[in-house]
């Protein structure tokens, strides 16, 4: 989809659909000549209540009204949603090209906010859809914002993150059976290429083993799916503190011999989305060109069942040293990030943010409108809070506690990822990899009920969502501030 600015008037552009927001109490600012748009609020077909959208036709152009509340209550979550219905309703009505007309006296969050709406409701997935297909269905291809001002750098830094959503969506939309983790890894290796500023390694299951990543090679042992582990670099300050972004990928996730019900198993090929997200915010800091140092970490894997699978009782050996007993085979993510949290220590990082769809109960506790978080460090989930602010990717903090990190140790060796209790899910998982962490900077995010299948204005269809890359990317812009802040202490 083609997003940009334009200081021109909505009727100077070739968008066959214009864009008007209005709010209450105000008259409509618009740029289209005559009162249409008030003849439309006076018959009562239209309103300026959130959520309500019209249609009225004016100057050989459709005009779409959209409702956006009260101004003092208009928030870039709202701005997003109602760019959402806007597009909805451009697509119902086949248009091509939209122009909106920014609201005046807005600032540069609801006009990013604006530009995130449009291209994240715009996406639709037709990999595997004949092209006779395809092009009979509606399909917007240009989106325009309208301001009397120069907005161009914003509306295209919205552009690229949103447009990099899209793209963690198209990943975890991807059947397991074409997104292995091979797959997933030569895509790494083609963002890369496509970037002079990103550089990729990637580990094949043998050197994953022998390095020693035996809660990883666990998990990857009963697939004829081979691991990898994709590490992806960017220096965009080299002397700058590293902060390593990790993902779980898990690209298919059966829970292994703790078989998961059969009416969900074809979704677990989302059990991959904490690491496309994390592969597509380290492409995005690349594109962004952002003044930070940062190391992506993806642990890509089946769970599997078969002859070779790992058995519950099982006790492996993690990268730092630590026994495991695997009583849970379907508790497989935090085996995984377990060794990458490990790696990132050893490589250098200063600091560590995972993210992974980990435990379902996250979901019960908080639903799908707020991830989970669960941090050792107070500047570090501080960071990760301001940044779904900013962003909506909302997060919400639980707290670790060692009474929960009690509940972790092992009966046979020295921790379990299975306890003996089946309360407080989220945290003792998070508690598991807290063990890993150390006192390195760390934070947990659980997208177990963010990742998929979440309807809003804005992501409204069934899929993924690609919740995470805007978070991650602007945590990791916020970074260098919050360990300069640490050092000082």
């Amino acid at each position: 989809m083609e997003v940009r600015a334009t200081n021109a008037a909505p009727l100077e552009t070739i968008a066959d659909t214009i864009v008007v927001g209005a709010f209450v109490g105000e008259p409509v600012a618009h740029d289209l000549p005559g009162e249409p748009f008030e003849l439309l609020l006076r018959s009562g077909e239209a309103g300026q209540e959130t959520g309500r959208v019209a249609l009225i036709h004016a100057e050989g152009r459709r005009c779409v009204l959209v409702g956006l509340g009260r101004r003092e209550e208009f928030t870039a979550q709202r701005a997003r949603d109602a760019a959402g219905l806007s597009v909805a309703k451009a697509i119902e009505l086949r248009a091509q090209a939209i122009c909106w007309e920014v609201p005046h006296h807005v600032d540069e969050t609801i006009v990013a906010a604006l530009v995130e709406g449009c291209v994240l409701r715009s996406y639709r997935f037709d990999r595997y859809k004949r092209a006779s297909d395809t092009a009979r269905s509606p399909q917007l291809s240009s989106v325009v914002m309208s301001a009397h001002h120069d907005i161009e750098a914003i509306v295209e830094r919205a552009a690229v993150l949103a447009t990099a959503q899209n793209r963690v969506r198209d990943l975890g939309n991807r059947p397991a059976n074409d997104l292995t983790p091979a797959a997933l890894a030569e895509y790494a290796h083609e963002l890369a290429g496509e970037r002079a500023g990103l550089e990729v390694i990637v580990m094949d299951e043998d050197m994953i083993r022998d390095t020693g990543m035996g809660g990883f090679a666990a998990v990857a042992q009963g697939s004829d799916q081979p691991a990898r582990l994709i590490r992806l670099d960017y220096n965009g300050t080299p002397d700058g503190p590293l902060l390593a972004l990790v993902g779980k990928a898990v690209t298919f996730d059966t829970g292994g011999l703790w078989l998961k019900p059969k009416n969900d198993m074809h979704t677990m090929k989302f059990d991959m989305l904490g690491g496309a997200a994390v592969l597509e915010a380290m492409a995005t800091l690349s594109d962004l060109q952002a003044p930070v140092r940062a190391m992506g970490v993806i642990g890509a894997t089946e769970n599997m069942i078969s002859g070779g699978a790992t058995r519950p009782g099982d006790i492996v050996t993690a990268l730092d040293g630590t026994t495991i007993e695997i009583n849970n085979t379907d508790a497989e993510g935090r085996l995984v990030l377990g060794d990458l949290i490990t790696y990132s220590r050893r490589t250098g990082a200063a600091g560590i943010v995972d993210i992974a769809t980990l435990t379902g109960g996250v979901v019960i506790a908080l639903g799908s409108v707020y991830a989970g978080l669960m941090s050792n460090d107070d500047g570090m989930a501080a960071l990760m809070q301001r940044a779904g602010q900013h962003t909506g990717e909302l997060v919400w903090r639980l707290p670790l506690h060692e009474a929960y990190a009690e509940m972790i140790k092992g009966r046979y060796a020295q921790i379990t990822n299975l306890t003996e209790r089946r309360e407080a899910q989220p945290i003792t998982a998070a508690e598991f990899l807290h063990h890993f962490a150390g006192d390195v900077p760390w934070a947990h995010v659980d997208i177990a009920g963010t990742g998929d299948n979440v309807r809003s204005a804005v992501i409204a269809d069934k899929g993924a969502t690609g919740f995470g890359l805007r978070l991650l990317v602007e945590a990791a812009l916020g970074w260098p501030r919050v360990a300069a802040a640490m050092q000082a202490v």
